[in-house]
């Protein structure tokens, strides 16, 4: 799978070359767009001849330094007729929140996992890692790896 990265969802240039390569492309939907908007992002890959094409959820900006998820809005990009991940980590970051580096909020992270489930998401991607306070990268967002089984175990209790 190709991942284009939320800041370059509506990239058309980028969108068409990924969609050449013949790999499925998977297309975070970018904090600042609506969940409408990804029907734009959707035609574009099918006009490309995409194959496998997947919309990725990461949170909305909310103000200064906060994410929000529109859980209707998982609705709306499954209705374009292609499967919709969530992304539950990125999606409880603060960007800039810890000051230096993206901040967040990891509790937060199985009641949003929950509520996507619920409404009935096609894949979810988390950042898991053995020691969250070391990662180097979105230390904030983390999911310890320890917990991972549990959430897992809620998760599939939903399905």
């Amino acid at each position: 799978i190709l991942q284009i990265p939320a800041f370059l969802c509506r990239q058309s240039d980028l969108l068409e070359a990924a969609s050449n390569t013949g790999i499925p492309v998977n297309v975070k939907k970018g904090q600042f767009l609506a969940p409408h908007d990804t029907k734009n992002i959707v035609d574009k890959l099918a006009a490309f001849g995409a194959k496998g094409t997947m919309l990725t959820e990461r949170g909305t900006s909310f103000g200064y330094n906060t994410l929000i998820v529109d859980m209707p809005g998982l609705e709306v990009m499954r209705s374009y007729g292609v499967p919709v991940c969530f992304d539950a980590t990125h999606s409880a970051q603060r960007p800039g929140g810890a000051g230096t580096a993206t901040g967040g909020v990891r509790e937060s992270i199985p009641a949003m996992v929950r509520a996507a489930v619920a409404v009935g998401i096609d894949a979810l991607f988390l950042e898991v890692h053995p020691d969250p306070a070391n990662a180097m990268s979105d230390a904030a967002t983390q999911w310890p790896l320890a917990r991972a089984r549990e959430l897992f175990e809620q998760i599939a209790r939903l399905r």
